[in-house]
């Protein structure tokens, strides 16, 4: 049977990769489930795009990003796992200042609580795609990758 698709959720995603050569990701619990995606979240109606990626990153993880360049934006159907929305997602590489790098707090996702949101970096050479939850942000990383070649 088909799902029923109510409206869109426009998502805006950051790679960060810091001197280390290390990506930041986001481990997440949310609606009963756990996850593992990039910093960053929805566009809220009257924002741009590029705009939502910043306030996201402000927000969740308490640095300023500057948008590097636009690296993806879903170009298939993709049904949310969380409620009856379509999500077009969008990747950019970003990058924040040695100072900002700092401020980042690096946890590991507690064993209860709910919502709750941990970043921890991963080395770009030991990059596996089941680090990722979503098909939707490894998509996003193969273009990121490919761009890197």
């Amino acid at each position: 049977m088909e799902r029923k698709v109510s409206f869109f959720n426009i998502r805006a995603y950051g790679f960060l990769i810091n001197p280390e050569n290390q990506v930041l990701l986001s481990d997440e619990r949310e609606y009963g489930q756990e996850f593992t995606k990039f910093p960053g979240g929805g566009v809220e109606l009257g924002e741009g795009v590029e705009d939502a990626l910043i306030r996201e990153f402000e927000e969740e993880c308490g640095i300023s990003v500057r948008i590097v360049r636009h690296i993806h934006t879903t170009q298939h159907l993709v049904l949310s796992s969380f409620n009856d929305s379509q999500v077009i997602a969008i990747y950019y590489q970003v990058e924040a200042s040695a100072e900002d790098l700092k401020k980042i707090k690096l946890e590991a996702l507690p064993d209860h609580g709910e919502p709750v949101q941990a970043f921890r970096w991963l080395p770009v050479k030991d990059f596996d795609l089941r680090e990722l939850t979503f098909e939707i942000d490894r998509i996003g990383w193969q273009h990121f990758a490919a761009s890197q070649s």
